[in-house]
Order: C-alpha cells, then structure tokens, then sequence
C-alpha cells in the first residue's frame, strides 16, 4: 500500500471504513473533493485516476469592496493509491483575499481599491495512515503558490495535516491545522487555520455538512482572527461527478459578513 501505517477497523465496532476513494478502497466508491469544504479530505484521487474541481466564491467584506474568486481550478493526478500530484490556478478581484476556500491561499489584505491578482497552484498529497480503531485516517497537503498576476510577487508555501474517522458507513468528521506563510508589502508572517466538518447523508444523492474554521495570523504587526461558521451540501450526479455549494457567516468583526461558494468535481 506504501502508507505507513495501515488497519482494518473494528468489525462490528462503531468506526468503520469511510466509503469513499483513496488509499486502496477501490475506483468504485464515489467522489470526494478537498472543495466540498474548507477542510480538505483525508482521501487521494486513486491510482491513475484523474480529478478535476473548479468553483466560484463570493465574499461580502466588512470595510472594503466584495471579493469574487475564480474558476479555483485544481487538478488531481493519483499517482498510487496513497498519493497525488496536483496542479491548479485561480483569479481574484476585490477589497480583500479570500480566505475562505481550500484551494487557493490564504490572503488577509484588505485595500479601499479593487485589486486583481492571480496565482498558480501546485503541491502534493499522501495518505499517511488508514483508520483503524481510534486511529484516524491522516494525511498531509503541501502546496505552493506563485503569483501569476497582480502587485505581489512572493511565492507562499502551505502544510496541511489532515486527520479523520468514518463515525460509521455514512458520517464523517474531518479536521485539519493548515499553517501557511503570508506576506503584506514588507510584513512577513504565518498564518495557522484550524477546521473541523462533520459530513453526513441526505438519501442517497445528496450529502450535507456542517462546518467550523477559524484564521490566524502569527507574527503579523496587526494580528487578525478570524472565525467562520459553514454549512452546506452537495449532490452527486452520478459516482464520479458532483455539483455542490456552501455558504458561511464570519463570527467576529475581523472576518466578512458572508460568503458563499459552488462548484462541481468530476473523476475519471
């Protein structure tokens, strides 16, 4: 399997296997994207297998002009069943970064005129261990992020650890601690993002979530938290494509108002 630590779970146990792909289970289980939520997914895209996700983002700021993030474009390669490769690009126009999505980095300027600037993504992800017992399913996200377009050129760097269990055949409840370095002008500083979602069905196509992150700056000469609260679902055309939104309150004055995201994943 080539993971480093591996195990069934409990044969009659309440843990049990997740039912989704990545780290051996089998190119038949369905989709699951690292978009459907700010927490990524434990799971790899399989062994040569391809996925695909893309999304918008709309996030209403507090101070500054509304922020649009576009198309969020990341592509997957499985490698093996225990890692990928991955590739991506993205747009934003605004007052302000968005912080708020997953697959692109985290930018906390904040600027009375519009700004537009792009990046190119690119990173890897290997499940490190399967879920045995109370033993989560982990892995870990490393990605970079190279400016394309806009007044910055500062190249950021973000780690992901990402831990979870499959509370039985159908719930799920992942967390991850993304740290990240960040630049603004000449402030160089890191960046700590904590999350937890609890993912569960509604029938057979539909899936839900529920979902708690919070942003914070480290070393930043005018600290920010920010905290968000996020639910949201999404649907499953069939097992290798899924269409899906989400929306989020900001719970303290440092966070937007509001934001929401859609977008789709397709496997193949």
């Amino acid at each position: 399997m080539g993971v480093l630590c591996c195990g069934e779970c409990w044969a009659q146990g309440f843990l049990r296997n997740r039912p989704v792909p990545g780290g051996g289970r089998g190119a038949e289980a369905e989709i699951e994207t690292d978009r459907d939520s700010f927490t990524p997914a434990t799971t790899t895209a399989g062994d040569g297998r391809w996925m695909v996700e893309a999304a918008y983002s709309f996030i209403d700021n507090r101070d500054v002009p509304e922020t649009h993030s576009y198309p969020e474009l990341l592509i997957r390669r499985g490698v093996d069943d225990w890692f990928e490769i991955r590739l991506g690009w993205n747009y934003e126009v605004g007052g302000a970064g968005s912080p708020i999505s997953g697959n692109v980095p985290i930018d906390l300027a904040e600027e009375e005129e519009i700004e537009r600037e792009s990046r190119l993504l690119y990173g890897a992800k290997a499940l490190l261990c399967e879920q045995s017992g109370l033993i989560p399913e982990s892995s870990i996200l490393i990605q970079g992020y190279t400016p394309t377009s806009g007044e910055t050129s500062d190249t950021e760097l973000s780690v992901t650890p990402i831990f979870g269990w499959a509370l039985n055949r159908s719930v799920v409840w992942d967390s991850a601690i993304r740290y990240s370095t960040s630049t603004l002008e000449e402030d160089h500083f890191n960046v700590w993002a904590p999350s937890t979602v609890v993912k569960f069905p509604i029938g057979e196509r539909w899936k839900a979530h529920a979902e708690y992150f919070g942003i914070f700056s480290d070393g930043r000469e005018e600290e920010s938290d920010q905290h968000f609260f996020s639910p949201g679902a999404h649907y499953l055309v069939t097992p290798d494509l899924e269409i899906g939104c989400r929306v989020g309150w900001g719970l303290n004055d440092q966070a937007p108002h509001f934001f929401s995201n859609a977008g789709f994943g397709w496997r193949y």
